[in-house]
């Protein structure tokens, strides 16, 4: 019996309308009354989301309390150009350089997730995974276990980067970088909350650069770059700044390649 609901919530909407749960959002909205207050809140609203969103909105108003897409100004931001084969060693060897309370390491793929546990669990890291494979009462065993410091490092995919709400996380890795811009506001949205400074670092080969300039772009900066002794740089920052122009860059290169 839904006919008494007068409030409806839907938390991380761009997500939720964006990962298919259209139809299940539709069908919650249908047997709601008509007469309600609807409600739906994110850190990043792109126009194509908003534009679906409105369909369960009446007389919408925006409230928005900082610039869309915008990262914590508490939050310091790094990048490390880098080999794939030196991302392992470049993440334990920045992770040692630091004064690390706690922090999350963050992954594309949840196979990542594993294999980079298993690797900082045999260097001696106090690290355990969250991903979305994991049965619920584990993932919630596992997030009371870092919260309560009996875990440093947390492994994770995007499943840790929204609604995860620790205040103290002092440090975000992003050992891949992001397939979705806004993916990186979030995640290094878990460190530099509540007034609270934090760090980010994020490791970027080759295959990178046109992700990483996304992500330049839609923050209106660049991420400085940092290095390290004994890694090697992937790219220069002229190819990682290359990658920020238009579409037509690769067919210039293919034409330019075809000249005698």
């Amino acid at each position: 019996m839904m006919s008494d609901v007068k409030i409806f919530v839907i938390d991380e909407a761009d997500r939720m309308l964006d990962m298919g749960f259209i139809p299940d959002v539709e069908k919650i909205a249908s047997l709601l009354p008509p007469l309600r207050q609807t409600m739906l809140f994110s850190a990043t609203m792109p126009p194509e989301i908003k534009r679906l969103a409105e369909q369960f909105l009446m007389n919408p108003k925006l409230i928005s309390v900082s610039p869309p897409a915008s990262p914590a100004e508490t939050v310091e931001q790094r990048k490390l150009l880098c080999q794939p084969r030196d991302k392992r060693k470049a993440l334990l060897q920045i992770m040692r350089g630091q004064d690390i309370t706690n922090a999350i390491v963050f992954c594309n793929r949840k196979r990542d997730v594993d294999l980079l546990l298993k690797a900082l669990i045999g260097h001696g890291v106090n690290a355990a995974a969250l991903h979305g494979d994991m049965v619920q009462f584990k993932r919630m065993e596992t997030l009371d276990r870092f919260k309560k410091g009996e875990v440093q490092i947390l492994v994770a995919s995007d499943v840790a980067a929204r609604g995860l709400d620790i205040p103290t996380v002092g440090h975000v890795f992003n050992f891949d970088v992001p397939y979705h811009p806004d993916d990186y506001i979030h995640r290094i949205g878990r460190t530099g909350r509540a007034g609270r400074s934090g760090k980010s670092y994020t490791l970027v080969t080759d295959d990178d650069a046109k992700s990483i300039a996304a992500i330049e772009r839609l923050i209106k900066r660049d991420i400085p770059t940092m290095t390290l002794e004994g890694v090697k740089e992937s790219v220069p920052n002229a190819a990682v700044d290359a990658a920020a122009n238009d579409d037509e860059q690769p067919a210039r290169r293919r034409r330019e390649s075809r000249r005698p």
